[in-house]
């Protein structure tokens, strides 16, 4: 036992001073990444800042100072302006999120507000951002110093099956629309459900057509491996995941397969690599099964008395402690997509605020130098690092732009109804 215990200590120790020489290493490549930002747009694909306002303070701007640090909070936040800044961001798509579970007119309703809350941000903080439809926006915002600002609608639902309501989110700034979110959709199977249609209905093929004609990106986070191959059979724009990282090291269904990846090369799209640690660490995904697995059961065995399950919860968490990744698990998965398919198809979507835990060394949006400089120490050229930073994204953005102008001489607006196809 003693033995047993000694080499855990040491192996304990050894592990603290790798992770103590990595950053060392990093420390060094730091200034560099940072100038590397400053001289082109770092593109999140991924930001849920109006979901926490939503949840927090029902959209009203006054009550959380954007301006000022929001990690003093109670409950602090990761996202503010001071820490954009010194995280080096350049572009950040903010999402438009709302739960899978709002569904009909009340999530049209419910996307609009959460568009709103976006133009009123970025209006009230002007000095700082500054929305952005194009990708010529983008480097016109940047080269102006200031942050563009973009809205990604996360889940098809928002659109409440109609075609008219994806072309009105068009008309109001939506730049992508996430296919799905954790929920299958009339007409789209999502990656954390039962399958229920294979992948697209014809009426999804109809919806990619038409983001295609409008210049809308498709978002394949989310969604099932069967919607992401029906989405690139139908697709002429390139696609996006917003946030996703490599199913390869990481088993979890949200991950993007290495079948899928070799067609996003051949798509020229991108795979915008997150931070959700169940998609980063294989530990972290069984760890969160596990402990989902012993709260089921504890709902069946005390059905009625919340009081002991959350006892027993506790205790579990006590003696299971959650196997934290680290900067470094985030950077194999850039690796691995580097690897497989190359480094023209890789962006960055952290999930900032839309998640609870992050991986160490990612804790904020101040971070992201620190992970470039990582990439750096792995021996990534600068100009590799400019694609990852943005430069890939800009190229999507592009393409789709002009798939649209094209589509939008060859044809009109679909008046296609779900109801056609039943």
């Amino acid at each position: 036992m003693m033995k047993g215990l000694t080499t855990f200590v040491i192996f304990s120790m050894l592990l603290v001073m790798t992770i103590d020489l990595n950053a060392q290493d990093r420390d060094q490549y730091l200034d560099q990444a940072r100038q590397i930002l400053e001289e082109v747009p770092l593109i999140d694909g991924h930001n849920d800042v109006p979901w926490q306002y939503r949840q927090r303070v029902d959209h009203r701007l006054d009550e959380i100072d954007f301006a000022r640090s929001t990690k003093d909070l109670d409950r602090p936040m990761h996202t503010d302006l001071p820490r954009l800044r010194e995280g080096r961001v350049g572009g950040q798509f903010w999402s438009v999120y709302i739960p899978a579970s709002i569904r009909g007119t009340d999530a049209v309703q419910a996307t609009m507000e959460q568009i709103d809350f976006v133009y009123r941000m970025v209006d009230r903080f002007d000095d700082d951002l500054e929305m952005a439809y194009t990708a010529d926006d983008v480097r016109r915002v940047f080269n102006d110093g200031k942050i563009a600002s973009m809205i990604g609608m996360e889940g098809g639902h928002s659109i409440n099956n109609s075609l008219a309501m994806l072309r009105m989110f068009y008309e109001m700034g939506a730049r992508y629309m996430t296919i799905t979110h954790g929920s299958n959709l009339d007409w789209a199977d999502a990656a954390t459900d039962d399958p229920e249609h294979g992948g697209l209905t014809e009426f999804g093929e109809e919806v990619i057509r038409e983001m295609n004609r409008l210049g809308m990106l498709v978002d394949l986070s989310h969604v099932s491996a069967g919607t992401m191959h029906d989405a690139l059979d139908v697709t002429r724009a390139p696609v996006i995941f917003s946030h996703s990282s490599a199913k390869e090291l990481v088993g979890h269904p949200r991950n993007v397969p290495d079948d899928v990846l070799e067609r996003v090369a051949e798509n020229n799209g991108v795979v915008m690599v997150t931070y959700v640690v169940s998609f980063v660490s294989e530990d972290m995904r069984e760890y969160y099964a596990d402990r989902s697995a012993y709260n089921s059961r504890l709902n069946s065995l005390y059905p009625h008395d919340p009081d002991t399950r959350s006892e027993k919860l506790n205790q579990w968490d006590e003696e299971n402690p959650m196997p934290l990744p680290n900067l470094d698990d985030v950077a194999d998965h850039i690796d691995h997509i580097r690897d497989k398919i190359g480094v023209e198809y890789i962006g960055i979507g952290g999930d900032y605020d839309g998640i609870t835990v992050l991986p160490e060394g990612l804790e904020d949006v101040t971070t992201y130098p620190d992970l470039f400089a990582e990439l750096l120490s792995r021996g990534y050229t600068e100009e590799e690092l400019k694609k990852i930073a943005g430069k890939n994204v800009l190229r999507v953005m592009d393409d789709v732009e002009a798939v649209a102008r094209e589509m939008q001489q060859e044809m009109e607006a679909s008046d296609v109804r779900i109801e056609d196809f039943e």
